[in-house]
């Protein structure tokens, strides 16, 4: 069973920066698209990045393009999201989360097998 440990959040002010990190276990993680997803109070769960299994293509929500990169170490069962010039919009519990099914990269929740719990971002103003 695959488990996922988000870590890297925290309080930042406006155009700050943080990293967060994934570290999966359980499986083989290259054979896993990875991906993060952020949940606001009162808003659904929304797609914001994802990194294909082994070519390394990389997918963003249009409101991160720019400002987050997503990256991988196969080598290291880890993904990382580099989150800078944060925006209190940006304010969330990011996902990560795992998908050993889907051909290519998906931006659904439900494509995605296996969750983290969750780690917090507060930005700000």
């Amino acid at each position: 069973q695959v488990q996922l440990v988000e870590s890297g959040g925290g309080l930042v002010q406006a155009g700050g920066s943080l990293r967060l990190s994934c570290a999966v276990s359980g499986r083989i993680f290259s054979g896993y698209a990875m991906g993060w997803f952020r949940q606001a109070p009162g808003k659904e769960r929304e797609f914001v990045a994802g990194v294909s299994r082994t070519y390394y293509t990389t997918d963003y929500a249009d409101f991160v393009k720019g400002r987050f990169t997503i990256s991988r170490d196969n080598a290291k069962n880890t993904v990382y999201m580099q989150m800078n010039s944060l925006k209190p919009e940006d304010t969330a519990v990011y996902y990560c989360a795992a998908d050993r099914r889907t051909p290519g990269l998906a931006r659904t929740s439900e494509s995605y097998d296996c969750w983290g719990q969750g780690t917090q971002v507060t930005v700000s103003s």
